[in-house]
């Protein structure tokens, strides 16, 4: 899975080198976990892969389920959701958002994205772990809700708000994972996310 850059201010040659090779550490884990399987695959090997050592993995990612769990995707929707119209409806403005280039991401890392969705959802420990990142996930939104709203991202219709976005991105990546991703991604999000605009009518 690739690190998509989104802010407008260009890297530093450091800071590319180091987003290089977490690129690279993340490319050949997810390489040897579609090969050998995700725990057949150690820390070691995966160092090994991406000719770093087992220390260096650790300063990118601090266990192996991490390398599943974190991503760049909430910072890069986020970033996309401040670039629509302050006026637009949040729903409609993370729809607009995710048919842009972020559709163009969720393509291009199909697989990659696709695997790490059906370890998240059936390995044990990293389930166990997906719960801290899907809180980070929920206040992400919720700052962002909350900044077009003009609250506060403690309130509580603000945070309910997020949880429910969340939520429906969660139910629709496990629905396109049960349907090995035949689906495409960005067109079930465009379908259903204006359930929570529509409300509840069943």
């Amino acid at each position: 899975m690739t690190t998509h850059e989104t802010s407008a201010a260009p890297l530093g040659l450091r800071e590319r080198k180091k987003q290089q090779t977490r690129e690279r550490i993340r490319r050949e884990a997810y390489r040897l976990f579609a090969e050998h399987g995700y725990e057949a695959t150690t820390v070691d090997q995966i160092a090994e892969a991406a000719e770093v050592s087992s220390s260096t993995f650790f300063r990118y990612f601090p266990t192996k389920e991490d390398v599943v769990i974190q991503d760049e995707y909430d910072p890069a929707l986020a970033d996309a959701i401040r670039s629509r119209p302050a006026d637009e409806p949040i729903v409609d403005a993370i729809i607009a958002s995710l048919k842009g280039p972020l559709g163009a991401v969720f393509e291009q890392d199909r697989e990659a994205l696709l695997l790490r969705a059906r370890l998240t959802f059936t390995d044990p420990a990293i389930r166990a772990s997906n719960v801290a990142e899907q809180e980070r996930s929920e206040r992400a939104m919720a700052e962002v809700i909350a900044e077009r709203a003009g609250r506060d991202a403690g309130d509580l219709e603000v945070r309910c708000a997020a949880a429910a976005v969340i939520a429906v991105f969660t139910a629709l990546v496990r629905h396109w994972v049960e349907g090995d991703g035949k689906d495409d991604l960005a067109e079930l999000y465009e379908r259903h996310l204006p359930l929570l605009s529509r409300g509840l009518t069943f």
